[in-house]
């Protein structure tokens, strides 16, 4: 049934939403632009670095302070050279994968290689790892999903998506995708997998190791 499968990376791949989302938060409180770390998770999961800090300057009708979106992207990636893990269960699950896969993420293309790579998991993508910044329009639209298939050579309808946000399942939907949604990560709440099942995901799963007969059962 499947020709591709397409990874999302933060909170997939990398157990790196906390991290962002706490760091995001506690930078744009500094600034004069409160949030929380759940705030920020609610509003925000799955969505690009420019289109979070648009919709922040907008619902605050007030501009962020210059050189702030340098001075997060650096907050961002300290905190990940200190603290950033894999997702449990990863390695083994792209080890005995068949089909081919790829990464296509919301984050940018110097961020997406900095994180794999700290974890070790960038060798086994690139240089299939596809960004927000490589279309117009970020995820929920399809735009980016749509651009990795086409880059890999496979039909949208054989293609499997493996996310956890929102705004993601609503890409690969819109894309015309067999989407999975992935709850275990650590910054999932109570009930996310309900709202991820909502948002028209086909199955949900808590252990990325499960992931391998998901496919089985769907394929």
């Amino acid at each position: 049934m499947f020709d591709l499968i397409i990874f999302d990376c933060d909170g997939v791949l990398l157990e790196s939403e906390i991290l962002s989302c706490s760091t995001d938060a506690i930078e744009l409180t500094k600034a004069g632009f409160p949030y929380t770390t759940q705030e920020v998770c609610e509003q925000f999961l799955g969505k690009s670095l420019r289109s979070m800090l648009a919709t922040i300057e907008a619902d605050h009708g007030k501009p962020l302070p210059d050189g702030f979106v340098d001075h997060l992207k650096r907050c961002n990636r300290e905190r990940f050279e200190q603290e950033l893990m894999a997702v449990d269960g990863i390695e083994q699950v792209l080890d005995g994968l068949v089909l081919p896969f790829c990464v296509a993420s919301s984050s940018d293309v110097a961020r997406l290689d900095h994180s794999l790579g700290l974890v070790g998991l960038h060798g086994r993508f690139a240089p299939h790892i596809y960004s927000a910044d490589h279309v117009e329009n970020a995820k929920p639209a399809p735009d980016l999903f749509l651009h990795a298939a086409s880059r890999m050579g496979a039909t949208p309808d054989r293609c499997l998506v493996i996310e956890d946000s929102l705004a993601g399942v609503a890409a690969g939907v819109a894309a015309g995708m067999t989407v999975l949604g992935f709850h275990g990560g650590a910054h999932c709440p109570p009930g996310h997998g309900d709202r991820l099942n909502q948002a028209g995901t086909h199955r949900i799963f808590d252990r990325m190791l499960d992931l391998p007969a998901l496919i089985d059962v769907l394929g």
